[in-house]
């Protein structure tokens, strides 16, 4: 087995709050992505939580960036916060026939699951939505209940390929359970001083070394530290 890549970007990117310490100070919004997309490898887009995505909105997209570049998309929230997973097959069908150009244009990276804070563990109602999505695709969820955090939701989402979200807030952390071929991390702590980062990097390499893909996503802070952070990672 060879290497897996080590993705590492941003939670969005289209931040006017970040001229001056990312972007220049007077930059065009319209060529935000391509400048991005020069400098790391992938993006969590989180527009796609609010509205499905759709052919028109993505295709310009795909121009502005390099092969090789993948866009994370966190799934709507009719599926994970309105349906809560129920009966959701339209709905996701609807979501990937939008995504299908990122898909042809091998700019799809994973597709986030991120459950509200207040779905408990149900572990029957995971296991039948994993077992409907696509196997090609590559679900990662991100639980925010502590009921979900044990084996069985590992070896659940180990049995169905999905990846265990390991969310990092100042609150805390979820487990490092690598559950997947590939594995998915938003860092979303204010401050990362540089041992912090170095820590990362090396369970990173660790994890890479066993053939997975890794993708890291830093969060948004009006002062610009996240691709701060996401450049000195890859560093």
């Amino acid at each position: 087995m060879g290497e897996g890549q080590l993705r590492v970007g941003t939670s969005g990117y289209a931040y006017k709050e970040w001229k001056g310490s990312f972007y220049p100070e007077k930059f065009p919004d319209k060529k935000m992505l391509e400048f991005y997309a020069a400098r790391f490898s992938t993006v969590e887009v989180n527009y796609t939580f609010y509205r499905l995505p759709s052919a028109k909105t993505v295709e310009p997209w795909i121009p502005q960036t390099p092969e090789g570049f993948t866009f994370a998309l966190k799934a709507t929230q009719k599926i994970t916060h309105i349906m809560r997973l129920r009966n959701a097959g339209d709905l996701v069908t609807a979501f990937l026939q939008g995504v299908q150009p990122l898909v042809e244009a091998k700019r799809l990276g994973p597709v986030l699951f991120q459950l509200p804070p207040n779905f408990k563990a149900d572990l029957p109602l995971l296991g039948d939505f994993l077992s409907s999505l696509p196997r090609a695709l590559r679900a990662a969820v991100e639980f925010r209940h502590q009921s979900w955090f044990d084996a069985a939701t590992y070896q659940c989402l180990h049995d169905h390929n999905a990846a265990l979200c390991i969310a990092e807030t100042e609150d805390g952390r979820a487990p490092l359970e690598i559950t997947a071929g590939f594995a998915y991390f938003r860092l979303r702590k204010v401050d990362y001083p540089a041992e912090e980062l170095k820590a990362w990097r090396e369970r990173f390499e660790k994890w890479r070394a066993e053939g997975r893909d890794l993708y890291v996503y830093f969060k948004h802070e009006d002062q610009g530290t996240a691709p701060r952070y996401a450049a000195a990672l890859l560093k």
